[in-house]
């Protein structure tokens, strides 16, 4: 397993994570003066986000099942579990954008080749009502 998200495991086939950015930001408050640059006030962390890119070959390796878990998951807004394929955890997040690309169309109309960029921030861990929720869908 290279990462999961969720209920979507990434791994060599069908649903392979290919690389990852990870980046942290700091926030500032701007402070205008009169003749001289403003001034810039640390107010704390920004935003810590991911973007995941992946690659499918539904023909080859299937996975598609697994591309429409993806878009459930990020459609029902709910906290998703972000964990390295080596055990490191990564925490809670949320999924904010998910994009497809298909070349190499078949007479469906469906792609040989899909890749995939998820975007995902962190975020604080679900309410006690969701948490079982969400671990259950992990599970089905």
């Amino acid at each position: 397993m290279l990462m999961t998200l969720g209920p979507i495991q990434f791994e060599v086939q069908p649903f392979n994570a290919t690389d990852y950015d990870h980046a942290h930001e700091t926030s500032f408050a701007e402070k205008p003066v009169v003749g001289a640059s403003p001034p810039l006030e640390w107010v704390g962390e920004g935003p810590e986000t991911w973007a995941i890119h992946a690659r499918l070959f539904p023909h080859r390796f299937g996975g598609l099942g697994d591309l429409k878990k993806l878009h459930q998951a990020r459609a029902s807004g709910r906290p998703q579990y972000l964990m390295r394929g080596d055990g490191a955890l990564m925490g809670w997040v949320v999924i904010e954008r998910v994009m497809e690309r298909s070349t190499y169309l078949d007479a469906h109309g469906i792609g040989r080749v899909i890749d995939i960029d998820i975007s995902v921030r962190r975020t604080s861990g679900p309410s006690n009502g969701s948490y079982f929720a969400i671990l259950s869908g992990l599970f089905s």
